[in-house]
């Protein structure tokens, strides 16, 4: 155990919440007060609005339809506005209702942990979501819709039956989760959707799901507005996403996203919540759920995308490249820490200069070549390897050149981001709950704003700290249930574990 003791709950400046912008997963949960999504708050200055990132939640699962008298109307020559478009041509419609047959709707029966009482779990909850057909007898919905799953059952469009599904993985990290049904009057009459490559900015994008607000399958429409690496909340992690200008809202997660051929392009599953933005949401891209379904079918099972174990630094400060020896025409990025337990510890050190991965020269600012006129986080090159897989680095060491080959891995967290599944682990003595710290417990602690009200030196440790052993934890005295034998100590709560005996 590492790190000083912290005592209480340590309040820090508190965030204005009715002002905060959410990035959030899309809304599947029946009550969001109730689902209590993993959403952690994206990084952001102190004393300053936050946005924030939410992932769209499950909708809810009693959400009613809006009444009549809510509907707006066109005025002033609505009618012959909408006379102009005219009804949709058949071509149009022979090709899209192959699609949309595939999309399904997905219930699910959450009991998640109860951190507080980690030999417990909390009452259990229903959540509605999307996902949709694809080859093999699978279905892809989103990860955070089936979290702490107790029951997932799905309903075809147009059927009045609900088909048990067994999970077959969860991938936390790219926030998707494949599914199965073994009744085969499930698969009866239905195509798979099929995949497409990755879209162009201004490629149109039609995203089809069960959002909240009715039961039907519904239909929105925009534009690709940029594609970038993405920080998905529910895995705390960065990979390539796709942002659009269609609203996509609670119950939206896991539905497909298609292009003007009907073909599948990514799946929905975040937007962005603030005062100042409108209709701007995320989707999962194409290669990020290759990567998935080709990790399951190579493995078994899901394995995770891999990392270079470093923290880095740009170098496009002239002098700092030339205190470093770099020649004028040697780009790369500087290695500021190397975690203790990554492959990458046994050859990269501090002050290294990192000139190309896999052959790929890296740019002073971190970016590599990605398409014509366009530049990606050179953390795409890594995110496209799989576990296990090996890498050629080029690196600037005492102005000299070295290459390494190294072995991936992927990162393991002092703070873990999930719990994946596994009950929380505690231990108990004399009345002391000794508990593992990680983020669902943070959450669970204080709240979602935990990144404002958890006590500093956690907050430090689940920030900037790297593990040093592989079976590290950072572990509190969650609380003491009191006992003859602990008398005077009743008021311990939250405090870090320093030594051990």
């Amino acid at each position: 155990m590492d790190g000083s003791a912290s005592k209480g709950k340590r309040k820090r400046g508190r965030k204005s919440k009715a002002a905060a912008d959410h990035r959030s997963p899309s809304p599947d949960a029946p009550a969001a007060a109730a689902a209590d999504n993993p959403a952690p708050a994206a990084a952001g200055r102190r004393g300053r609005k936050p946005r924030r990132v939410e992932v769209e939640a499950p909708a809810a699962a009693d959400a009613s339809t809006p009444r009549r008298g809510d509907a707006k109307h066109l005025a002033n020559g609505g009618d012959a506005a909408m006379a102009e478009l005219g009804p949709a041509g058949w071509e149009e419609v022979v090709r899209v209702v192959p699609s949309m047959d595939a999309v399904v709707k997905v219930f699910c029966v959450h009991t998640e942990p109860n951190f507080s009482l980690p030999w417990q779990r909390k009452r259990q909850y229903s959540s509605s979501s999307s996902g949709f057909i694809i080859g093999g007898r699978r279905v892809l919905t989103n990860a955070h819709s089936v979290e702490h799953f107790t029951q997932v059952k799905l309903k075809k469009r147009g059927s009045d039956t609900k088909y048990l599904a067994t999970v077959l993985a969860i991938g936390t990290e790219c926030d998707i989760a494949l599914l199965t049904v073994s009744d085969d009057e499930f698969w009866e009459g239905v195509t798979p959707v099929e995949f497409g490559s990755l879209p162009a900015l201004q490629d149109a994008v039609t995203v089809v799901g069960y959002p909240i607000g009715g039961d039907t399958i519904s239909v929105t429409s925009g534009v690709v507005s940029r594609i970038e690496i993405l920080s998905y909340v529910h895995g705390s992690t960065e990979l390539l996403g796709l942002q659009i200008d269609a609203a996509i809202n609670s119950g939206n997660s896991g539905g497909p996203a298609f292009n003007d051929r009907g073909i599948c392009v990514g799946i929905a599953f975040q937007s962005l919540k603030h005062e100042d933005v409108e209709n701007i949401g995320y989707v999962i891209p194409t290669p990020v759920i290759k990567h998935f379904i080709q990790d399951y079918e190579k493995s078994g099972a899901y394995t995770g995308f891999p990392i270079i174990g470093i923290e880095w630094q740009k170098m496009e400060n002239p002098d700092l490249r030339k205190a470093m020896g770099m020649k004028p025409d040697q780009k790369g990025v500087r290695v500021r820490r190397v975690e203790p337990t990554a492959p990458e510890s046994g050859c990269l050190q501090p002050s290294d200069i990192i000139l190309s991965f896999d052959g790929v020269d890296i740019a002073n600012d971190g970016t590599v070549p990605f398409r014509h006129g366009e530049r990606i986080g050179f953390s795409y090159l890594v995110s496209q390897k799989y576990t296990g897989d090996k890498a050629l680095i080029k690196v600037l060491r005492d102005s000299k050149v070295h290459e390494f080959k190294i072995k991936l891995a992927t990162h393991k967290r002092l703070i873990a981001a999930h719990v994946k599944g596994r009950p929380p682990s505690y231990y108990i003595v004399a009345g002391f709950v000794f508990a593992a710290v990680s983020v669902p417990y943070l959450r669970s602690e204080y709240g979602k704003d935990y990144e404002y009200d958890a006590p500093v030196k956690l907050l430090v440790k689940h920030l900037h700290s790297m593990v040093e052993s592989p079976d590290e934890q950072l572990v509190v005295v969650s609380q003491v249930l009191v006992a003859d034998i602990n008398i005077g100590y009743e008021e311990i709560v939250n405090t870090q574990v320093t030594e051990k005996f």
